[in-house]
């Protein structure tokens, strides 16, 4: 049934394949090993910590230390570990394992309001733009997406609104291929045009999804920001209601400068989903709950009131190179692959 999808947990085993031409037989790791493996230096550091030791004030001046280094950032390092502290004298917790279960609970906490049901029932097309800058596996993660949402049941077409890099538009072809979906392309046109194509020609063979490439773009760069704008208001020209999802596309490795692209980009697009890649390199991690602590302020930097009810989801976390290295967010197996 077309509709729906929502975070779960995806825990798999390994697979084996075997090479078509050494006739060796391999095994790929599960998904969660997979996410547990890119985890593996900050979940080292923070479970090294929380092991056979008493609950002291060194061992929570370590842990916020550690939670920095994870890229947690200051606010929501310093958050936590208040957190932890009452915890532990409210439940008279003596050793550190005891603390380890209550930082997952906390953990857990603050990043389930970042998981996602996806509805794409009512437009037709739905129409998803993506942005990001150069490098974060943006036209990847589309790829990607692309056969995510056909293992769902939904039909994809994908629009090449990259049109000045030439390499963006083969790769997005060759996803296209591989996924055995069009691809509407346009050798330096306008981008915002050639994703208004895309649209008329998705309505015209009923197609449900419309995914959106944009090319990539440094939130300094005012000019190509402000051409962000132009497309996504050229695609409500094309249906008032669209673009009825805008994602940012973020590499888990960058750190606090993550976030201020996630901030830099809703301020400019009013994000409605973060797609965060790259979770199998030496992503540290905390960055998830740096943006979590930045949406759940109850005012802004100027006091006034946050300027939506809830904050933006991330839809999907990547973590490979593979078409199935894409898949939705889940908070409680986020944390479970970073603590246990």
């Amino acid at each position: 049934m077309l509709g729906l999808f929502k975070s779960s947990a995806t825990r798999e085993t390994s697979s084996t394949t075997t090479s078509s031409t050494t006739g060796e037989t391999t095994t790929k790791p599960g998904w969660f090993e997979r996410l547990r493996g890119g985890l593996k230096a900050t979940g080292s550091r923070i479970g090294g910590l929380l092991t056979s030791r008493r609950i002291d004030e060194a061992l929570f001046e370590e842990l916020e230390d550690a939670l920095l280094m994870a890229d947690a950032g200051v606010q929501a390092s310093g958050e936590l570990i208040e957190q932890l502290r009452e915890r532990a004298r409210a439940g008279r917790l003596e050793t550190a394992e005891q603390l380890k279960d209550e930082l997952k609970k906390l953990l857990t906490e603050l990043l389930q309001p970042l998981e996602a049901s996806v509805d794409l029932r009512g437009a037709r097309p739905f129409v998803i733009m993506l942005a990001g800058v150069n490098g974060t596996g943006k036209t990847t993660s589309i790829g990607k997406l692309a056969h995510y949402l056909q293992s769902q049941g939904f039909s994809v077409l994908l629009a090449a609104g990259d049109t000045f890099r030439a390499a963006a538009r083969e790769q997005l072809a060759a996803w296209g291929e591989r996924n055995g979906v069009a691809v509407v392309s346009q050798q330096g046109g306008d981008p915002a045009a050639v994703i208004f194509d895309a649209m008329h020609a998705a309505r015209s063979r009923s197609v449900d999804v419309v995914l959106a490439d944009t090319a990539g773009r440094l939130p300094t760069q005012l000019h190509l920001m402000d051409e962000l704008k132009k497309i996504k208001r050229v695609i409500g020209k094309a249906d008032p209601t669209a673009p009825h999802a805008v994602w940012l596309v973020l590499d888990a490795n960058t750190g606090q400068n993550g976030l201020a692209q996630f901030q830099a980009f809703d301020e400019a697009l009013g994000l409605t989903g973060l797609i965060l890649t790259k979770l199998d390199g030496s992503a540290k991690g905390g960055i998830l709950a740096a943006i979590a602590r930045a949406q759940g302020r109850p005012t802004d930097a100027k006091g006034q009131p946050p300027r939506r009810t809830r904050p933006v989801p991330i839809v999907f976390v990547g973590v490979g190179e593979g078409i199935d290295d894409l898949r939705p967010f889940n908070a409680r197996e986020f944390v479970s692959a970073l603590l246990d």
